[in-house]
């Protein structure tokens, strides 16, 4: 082959030609084939297969940077076809696969297969390729319906390279992809090892050693963390909530490659993976304002996209000022927290987005912040403190299997106290629970710690002795737990269990468990 062949040359009076690419529908990928006719007639490029505004516009992009690449003006009759025509096309993935193959239908390029390779990419004016979102779910596809490779823009090249079986090549401009679809220069497919790169993710941040006194909520804090529990921290303003929270990062296991691979998928759909970046290794910690809406928080929009719960997802969401988030936003949570995905149903599409994250919250005990402090003196009425709490629905309640009354250490206690157990320490604890939990839960689909058991799973590994039986009919009695509540208390039995290395769940398994739903009669009865 010559350099002649390139422009001008190849196939004789070609009319059609064919590649694929892709969209997404919530973490998934579907198939989209991209047809293009070329026939005589006045200039005019027509585009078919339910294409939104962003589709339709890359007609402008397209034709420019075939102009500004070095290619010959295209004059003729154009007709363009994404295929299958009932799914929605969506942003600017298409405009390499649509100048690729209008180039190859003009007969300006010729390549021996082009239906090998898989493409995506936005087109600048240029010529150069720009990154666009949902590359990692669509080269999975690809990989799985047998392409030979993808062609991906240079800043989306990592993210795609987590994906083995399917060359993974870089462009950065449209010449690039055009002259290695050619053969007229080599790109060398990239790869990373993803089980490497998991291993070696050492968390940072901050680190409990820094957090002086708080022994009983760090205890529960842990333990949330070992089970995947979900918790609630009440207490007054200064008592050390959200500096707890923002050291959970510090003691929570490592993804798996799995984990990593889900978390990347999202982060990627959602456009929020940082360029350069192969791999998702550290757990999300996502904080949102109270004033996030109900599709802020739990997706949304037009055409749907993932919320902060999924965002969230393998990782932790910490809301904090629970009660001032407005009361529909916190209902919507029970779904997710109870099923662990979202489905958001829109005219255009329904889409499910995984939520499957642990739930940390904090709050003041009232308007104020000062009820039941030792030291300041609390200026709301019953009722006022009735109206605050009550923002706090039964259910959402119901599904937060630790709540936790967090007191102010003293000024002079501070002074004297030496900083606590370093972050290491706790995890090694968290991870050894952890690792109990998942020989525990091998062969059973979905369930990667003890938050996420179902009834039969609790019937099978929280059985409880004759005293702790006793123990458990004494608390439903007392604290009047509904049977949801009943069921969380039998899981944080079973974790504190895995954290003490013990086989079966005793009475003082059940009693510290119990301790945990204590603030449901104190504050809320």
């Amino acid at each position: 082959m010559n350099k002649g062949d390139l422009i001008g040359g190849g196939r004789k009076n070609p009319l059609l030609s064919k590649c694929n690419s892709g969209t997404v529908c919530g973490v998934e990928a579907q198939t989209v084939e991209i047809e293009v006719s070329v026939g005589s007639g006045l200039n005019q490029f027509a585009m078919v297969g339910l294409p939104d505004q962003a589709v339709k516009e890359s007609k402008d992009r397209v034709l420019t940077a075939i102009a500004n690449s070095g290619f010959k003006p295209i004059k003729e009759l154009i007709t363009v076809n994404l295929a299958p025509a009932d799914v929605r096309k969506e942003g600017p993935i298409y405009d390499l696969p649509i100048a690729v193959t209008l180039l190859s239908a003009l007969n300006q390029f010729r390549c021996d297969d082009l239906s090998e390779y898989a493409m995506v990419g936005e087109l600048a004016l240029s010529g150069e390729v720009r990154k666009v979102r949902g590359v990692l779910p669509i080269t999975l596809k690809m990989r799985d319906i047998g392409k030979k490779g993808i062609l991906v823009p240079w800043e989306n090249a990592k993210e795609a390279s987590v994906v083995e079986g399917i060359d993974v090549c870089p462009v950065r401009s449209l010449r690039e992809a055009v002259d290695f679809l050619a053969g007229f220069c080599f790109i060398n497919p990239i790869s990373v090892d993803s089980e490497k790169l998991v291993a070696e993710n050492i968390d940072g941040g901050e680190d409990f050693a820094d957090v002086k006194g708080q022994e009983m909520a760090r205890r529960a804090i842990e333990i949330a963390v070992a089970g995947g529990h979900n918790i609630l921290m009440i207490g007054s303003p200064g008592s050390g909530k959200t500096m707890l929270a923002r050291r959970i990062p510090s003691i929570l296991p490592p993804l798996t490659v799995e984990e990593a691979l889900e978390v990347t998928r999202i982060h990627s759909v959602a456009g929020m993976l940082r360029s350069g970046l192969a791999l998702m290794t550290r757990r999300p910690f996502r904080a949102p304002h109270h004033t996030v809406s109900d599709a802020g928080l739990l997706g949304g929009g037009t055409h749907p996209s993932p919320g902060e719960v999924s965002l969230a997802h393998r990782g932790v969401l910490f809301l904090d000022e629970f009660p001032e988030f407005h009361r529909n936003v916190l209902e919507v949570l029970r779904q997710p927290l109870e099923d662990g995905h979202v489905t958001i149903s829109r005219v255009a599409a329904s889409c499910d987005f995984p939520s499957r994250f642990m739930l940390v919250a904090a709050m003041n005990p009232c308007p104020c912040g000062y009820a039941n402090d030792a030291v300041h003196q609390c200026r709301c009425s019953h009722r006022m403190v009735h109206n605050y709490r009550a923002r706090i629905s039964g259910p959402l309640l119901d599904r937060i299997d630790i709540q936790l009354d967090v007191q102010p250490v003293k000024v002079e206690e501070l002074q004297g106290l030496k900083g606590g157990e370093s972050s290491a320490e706790i995890r090694k604890r968290v991870m050894a629970a952890r690792r109990i939990q998942q020989n525990r839960f091998a062969g059973i689909p979905g369930v990667h710690c003890n938050a996420e058991m179902r009834a039969k799973d609790i019937l099978e590994f929280c059985k409880l002795d004759e005293a702790a039986s006793r123990r458990m009919k004494s608390i439903i009695t007392e604290l009047d737990l509904s049977a949801r509540a009943y069921e969380r208390v039998l899981k944080v039995a079973r974790t504190i269990a895995d954290l003490a290395g013990e086989e079966g769940v005793s009475e003082m398994h059940v009693f510290e468990a119990s301790s945990y739903r204590s603030l449901d009669r104190s504050y809320w009865g």
